[in-house]
């Protein structure tokens, strides 16, 4: 195989026993990113390959340790991560027979064999804008190539492994995990939902995405609440999913939610507003206000939800100080509430959405 062999090009080293990744998060939170794994390790380097979303991290730990502390408390800005086990000119990547080499690479340092009948995603993005698109489609193939040559199953969705490729300035960042560690089977993280005919509002992909990110299965619940619901994108989910619901907020709801039978829509302010003991097994709250007032509401709202419930609730990001709001409502909820994730999904905007259980 002297004829292929690839040429890599080495990451400078750090730290002894360190780790390179490549680490993405909403556009802009890239800084706050970074912040959380600095603070969690207290020291790492970093180079931004796209402004305020994309960065080469080296991290002072090994990939194996990285996964379990990440799996164990996830970050909350770092919406998809690989690590990084190859880095090669773009150019040495052009026929199928590099891209098996590329593959034997990747499998020798993340210890992961590949076997026949094995399920694989290839996540291939790009740094510059105006990639060409046959380059892209090619460099694709070629893995794709050299996996079905083993036996894999190359797929879209839920694979047992992922392969990321990352180019920067005509360079490739590699790297090979699985699903379970990884986490995302979209490149980056990037989840989509398609817009269906009539959708409300694009408020429910966050929910949606919820669902998806921290196993909630919603139609597992009965009655749920929805505060400040107009117009009604969380409301319309939860209906689907079957549950009966109570939506809460003075403005309007959508008028093709009006007459549906297991929805009471209450028109006011949910401060004002008193239910029954344990009424609720889910509270749900996507409210514009600010964080503190946010958490403030759904504290005192949290008598009505029955103990064992669950609790998802946006928290905007107003001010210059994203971690220190952060912390500041968590540390509001945490007297009241088991706070199972918080976590930037890729439809929140400047927001997290956190994930609780009532006590």
């Amino acid at each position: 195989m002297s004829e292929i062999n690839i040429k890599e090009i080495q990451l400078p080293v750090n730290y002894e026993g360190s780790s390179h990744w490549i680490i993405t998060s909403n556009h802009g939170y890239i800084p706050y990113a970074q912040e959380e794994l600095r603070r969690r390790y207290a020291t790492l380097k970093s180079q931004i390959f796209v402004a305020g979303e994309v960065a080469l991290m080296e991290l002072p730990r090994e990939v194996n340790a990285i996964w379990h502390d990440m799996n164990a408390e996830p970050v909350i800005f770092v919406r998809d991560m690989f690590p990084v086990q190859v880095v090669m000119a773009a150019t040495e990547l052009t026929t199928a027979k590099q891209a098996e080499h590329l593959l034997m690479m990747m499998q020798e340092r993340s210890g992961i064999a590949i076997q026949s009948t094995d399920a694989v995603s290839i996540h291939l993005r790009r740094s510059g804008k105006g990639a060409d698109e046959a380059e892209q489609r090619s460099l694709k193939s070629f893995i794709k190539d050299a996996l079905e040559s083993k036996g894999a199953k190359v797929i879209l969705q839920q694979p047992q492994y992922v392969i990321s490729i990352f180019e920067h300035q005509e360079n490739i960042y590699a790297g090979m995990a699985t699903l379970t560690n990884q986490g995302s089977d979209w490149p980056g993280g990037a989840i989509r939902f398609q817009r269906e005919e009539g959708q409300i509002s694009r408020a429910k992909f966050k929910l949606l995405e919820a669902e998806r990110t921290f196993g909630v299965d919603l139609s597992a619940y009965s009655n749920a609440l929805d505060i400040g619901a107009a117009p009604g994108g969380w409301t319309s989910l939860l209906l689907e999913r079957g549950l009966t619901v109570t939506a809460v907020d003075p403005a309007n709801m959508h008028p093709s939610l009006i007459d549906h039978p297991q929805l009471s829509i209450i028109k006011g302010n949910a401060g004002e507003v008193a239910f029954e003991p344990h009424e609720f097994d889910l509270l749900v709250c996507d409210m514009s206000w600010s964080p503190k007032h946010t958490a403030q509401l759904v504290i005192q709202l949290l008598d009505a939800v029955m103990p064992g419930g669950t609790v998802i609730v946006t928290v905007k990001l107003m001010h210059k100080k994203p971690l220190q709001t952060i912390r500041d409502c968590m540390e509001m909820f945490a007297e009241h509430l088991q706070i199972v994730r918080a976590k930037q999904l890729f439809h929140n905007r400047d927001e997290i959405t956190l994930y609780m259980m009532k006590y």
